[in-house]
């Protein structure tokens, strides 16, 4: 089984204060014990570092930190998966044809790799986003 996992779930999963830490961790430490496979998105390594270096908590997670937290608990787990540029243009053309604006443009760029990698499921706490720019995939998408 491949699950595809959004930002929202593994920053949950690596924040402990996080009001969704637990179910996020749990899927966390599912992959750790390979029991299924784990795929992140390649932009979702800038989007995690962005959030996790200004998450308003004290005491602020440094870049350094930050740094070690996304190579452990998510490089050396998870297969990485990149899209050519091509998929960007229509990737931004769908969106726009949706009539879609702001950050969504994210989360199309995970459904578009959960759709080129034939996830069996994308893991997120943003399922309405999720759904607004894959509805076809509506049956992929899970809460942990």
């Amino acid at each position: 089984m491949k699950i595809l996992f959004d930002t929202s779930v593994l920053v949950a999963a690596i924040v402990e204060p996080h009001p969704l830490h637990a179910p996020a961790f749990t899927w966390l430490k599912r992959a750790r014990a390979k029991e299924f496979d784990m795929l992140i998105a390649g932009h979702t390594l800038a989007e995690l570092y962005a959030v996790l270096t200004t998450l308003p908590i004290r005491p602020k997670i440094t870049p350094g930190i930050v740094r070690h937290l996304i190579h452990s608990d998510i490089e050396t787990i998870a297969k990485i998966i990149s899209l050519p540029p091509s998929d960007y243009s229509s990737i931004i053309k769908r969106i726009a044809d949706l009539g879609l604006s702001g950050g969504v443009i994210y989360d199309a760029i995970i459904a578009k790799v959960a759709q080129k990698s034939g996830v069996d499921h994308i893991l997120t706490f943003n399922i309405d986003d999720f759904i607004r720019v894959w509805p076809e995939g509506a049956d992929h998408i899970i809460v942990p």
